[in-house]
């Protein structure tokens, strides 16, 4: 009696074995798929936080550039030019930037660049520059 209840003890714990292998399989796999995630999500973040920040400062220093050319010009009809770019300018320093996450962000930076195509239109210039933002694929934090 004692080699059956051996016996099946060994053919128990063999059978069991594969069960208890996947389990541990499963937890290291889940533990190791979830630091690679948070790694890939920081990184692909840290991409598109750089991506809207360089399209801000794109909007800031193009307001700025502008509002000081026309600011010399005594024309009447440029007040409402430089209106607009003011309007950009509040535009630029109103951005969110303290909840990444906020759906405000989103909506806030449309407007900025409806904004930033009626000043475009309103000088007379082409709104397509973006041969000229830099895009932070090649940027490495």
């Amino acid at each position: 009696m004692a080699d059956g209840e051996l016996g099946g003890e060994l053919f128990d714990s063999i059978v069991l074995a594969e069960e208890r292998f996947r389990g541990q399989g499963f937890q290291e796999g889940f533990k190791k798929g979830t630091q690679q995630g948070l790694r890939d999500g920081r990184k692909h973040g840290a991409s598109h936080g750089a991506c809207l920040s360089s399209e801000r400062s794109f909007y800031y220093g193009f307001a700025v550039t502008w509002k000081c050319l026309l600011h010399h010009n005594p024309d009447v009809k440029l007040r409402k030019r430089v209106k607009a770019l003011d309007a950009l300018l509040v535009l630029v320093h109103t951005c969110p930037l303290h909840d990444p996450q906020s759906a405000q962000l989103q909506e806030h930076m449309e407007k900025l660049r409806a904004k930033f195509r009626q000043v475009c239109s309103m000088l007379g210039i082409p709104a397509d520059f973006r041969d000229y933002v830099r895009t932070a694929e090649g940027t490495s934090f």
